[in-house]
């Protein structure tokens, strides 16, 4: 992760009953196109996963990406793993009747089951993990895939530049209050970013992934801030 005091605030964030209260708020106003993200997700996957995959998805709080999933290929089973126990109890209440088909587990990549798994979704996480954590993150996901098995990572990702990232963090707040976020929380967020993340370009989150051992690691969205990747093991 960050320092321990980093990975720390992170996780007391998450933690947190107001933040967990109001999470499905945050995504849809600081994403362009969260939804479209999600459907994607799910198209890319079944391109190679069969239709009785089961898929690792890392970062898996709140149950957004799972609940998408889960409802768009009703023979997938998952493993959600996230560190945040709150966020685990957000999936499962928003997952409803689907959480029969996702198992939880509290923690990271280190407490994931070893697979082999079908396929693999790593969605609006890495960034929070500074460049050595990320690569062997990255590295772990591919260790518990099958060969040829996909994988959807997407997160923060854009120019880093000193000029071009205070420009891109600047567009990343007027998104969020253009799209109804709090001026005050969407500028909060930009600063605590710009501070407390050890943001990439996407042609250095791109190398990570061939680094781990994905092969054929294509470029399917990006949205301001954000970068999303197919690769695959």
């Amino acid at each position: 992760m960050q320092s321990d005091a980093a990975a720390q605030e992170m996780l007391d964030h998450f933690s947190n009953p107001d933040a967990v209260k109001h999470y499905a708020e945050g995504p849809r106003r600081f994403v362009p196109g969260f939804a479209d993200l999600h459907r994607m997700t799910s198209i890319l996957l079944a391109e190679h996963a069969p239709q009785d995959a089961r898929v690792l998805v890392l970062g898996a709080g709140g149950g957004l990406e799972l609940k998408s999933m889960a409802e768009t290929a009703p023979g997938w089973t998952f493993v959600g793993v996230d560190p945040a126990a709150a966020m685990l109890k957000l999936a499962e209440r928003t997952l409803g009747p689907l959480s029969a088909r996702v198992q939880f587990r509290q923690g990271y990549i280190d407490d994931a089951p070893d697979g082999p798994f079908d396929a693999a979704t790593c969605l609006l996480t890495l960034h929070f993990l500074d460049v050595d954590e990320r690569r062997r993150t990255a590295s772990e996901i591919h260790r518990r895939l099958k060969p040829g098995a996909p994988f959807v990572a997407a997160h923060s990702s854009f120019p880093q530049g000193h000029s071009e990232r205070a420009t891109w963090l600047s567009r990343y707040a007027a998104y969020a209050i253009a799209s109804g976020a709090d001026p005050d929380k969407a500028n909060g967020a930009r600063a605590g970013i710009d501070k407390n993340l050890s943001l990439l370009s996407p042609e250095q989150d791109a190398q990570i992934l061939r680094e781990a051992g994905f092969a054929s690691v294509e470029l399917f969205y990006a949205a301001f801030t954000w970068r999303g990747w197919i690769a695959y093991a």
